[in-house]
């Protein structure tokens, strides 16, 4: 399978909306959308793709994957990182994070549910490690979170 990335447009809503909303309800269905599906279909459109820090993964002409990242003084952030649930181990996911770890200043932080045994495997394997944990009270699903950093020192390190 030959993945190629690159950055949305807004041609792109629809599918990152569909990956995003079939990923979430495939995976995490014990973290309830706090928002209606069109909700999360206008806030992509309008807000999270014109933002540009968004990067899509193709499998030919299909988007098979999405990742949304952004910077501020201390970090940069995945905020985002969906793959299509058939998609899901045929390294899409690791594209993306590789992509990251190139492009992006370190240190990367992001967040995942405690309860997404999957996901945290798979940051942990992509040179992640886990900084602390939540109670959820700070996220909109009021789950409980893990946040992980990747920073190059500590990848060489190990």
């Amino acid at each position: 399978m030959e993945i190629s990335l690159r950055t949305a447009t807004s041609a792109d809503a629809d599918s990152v909306a569909r990956i995003y909303l079939g990923s979430r309800k495939t995976f995490l269905d014990y973290a309830q959308l706090a928002h209606s599906d069109a909700e999360v279909t206008v806030w992509i459109t309008e807000i999270l793709i014109p933002g540009g820090n968004v990067t899509v993964a193709e499998n030919g002409p299909a988007v098979v994957g999405m990742m949304a990242t952004s910077t501020n003084k201390n970090a940069s952030w995945i905020d985002q990182l969906y793959v299509v649930p058939d998609f899901v181990g045929k390294g899409v996911g690791s594209r993306l994070i590789e992509f990251a770890k190139k492009n992006l200043p370190c240190p990367i932080r992001l967040f995942t549910f405690q309860q997404n045994e999957g996901s945290r495997r798979f940051y942990t394997r992509h040179g992640f490690r886990l900084v602390s944990e939540t109670d959820g009270k700070g996220n909109e699903e009021r789950c409980p979170d893990a946040l992980y950093e990747f920073s190059q020192e500590q990848y060489i390190t190990k």
